[in-house]
This record gives structure tokens, C-alpha cells and sequence, in this order.
């Protein structure tokens, strides 16, 4: 069973930087869709990015499209969210995700895997 664990999250300034980390357990990592999410509080949980199972393809948001870059480095079981230029309307919490298939879903439904959530804050 795949384990997720996500990294890298905290306060930042308005056209600051992050860079979130998504550690995985297992030696399937390859072979795993990988996605980030993100949740506002009260709202619901939206798909910010994927990247396919041999980084051929990626997704992006509209929202974020420009500003973040999802990569995957299978050799160290990790997927990265390099998230910039960020705006207050970037907070949430931020979630790790994985599907053991190739379909880039872009619904929480799609997704199997979660790690526990990593906090971002953008102040104006």
C-alpha cells in the first residue's frame, strides 16, 4: 500500500514561493498517476495539478496555469508543486494524490490515494 506524505507548506507573501513535496511509500511509485489538490475552507476540493505516469503529460488548473510546475522524480518517489507568484486566493490546504492508472482525472472521485494535507497561507 502506497503511503503519501506531503511537505513544504507554510506562510508566504504575496509573490512569494513554495515548493511542495510529496513523499510516497511502496515500490510502485511509477507506476502511479500522480495529483495535487487543494481545499479553502468551506469549499470543496479542487484539482490544481497532475502529472501522467512517465511525465509525458501534465495538467494545470486555469487558476494556477503559468505560475506552478508539477514534476516527479520516480527514481526518489516524490512528486514536487513548485508553486509561484502566489496570491492570497492560494490559501488552503494542499493535498498529494495518486491513482494506480493512467486516466489524468480531475475529480477527487478519480483518486485512491491521499496523504494528510499540508497547510499553505498567502498574505496580501
Amino acid at each position: 500500500q502506497v503511503q503519501l506524505v506531503e511537505s513544504g507548506g507554510g506562510l508566504v507573501q504575496a509573490g512569494g514561493s513554495l515548493r511542495l513535496s510529496c513523499a510516497t511509500s511502496g515500490r510502485t511509485f511509477s507506476s502511479y498517476t500522480m495529483a495535487w489538490f487543494r481545499q479553502a475552507p468551506g469549499k470543496e476540493r479542487d484539482i490544481v495539478a497532475v502529472i501522467s505516469r512517465n511525465s509525458g503529460r501534465t495538467y494545470y488548473a486555469g487558476s494556477v496555469k503559468g505560475r506552478f510546475t508539477i514534476s516527479r522524480d520516480d527514481a526518489k518517489n516524490t512528486v514536487i508543486l513548485q508553486m509561484n507568484s502566489l496570491k492570497p486566493e492560494d490559501t488552503a490546504v494542499y493535498y498529494c494524490a495518486a491513482n494506480g492508472g493512467w486516466t489524468m482525472g480531475l475529480s477527487a472521485r478519480d483518486y485512491d490515494l491521499w496523504g494528510q494535507g499540508t497547510q499553505v497561507t498567502v498574505s496580501s
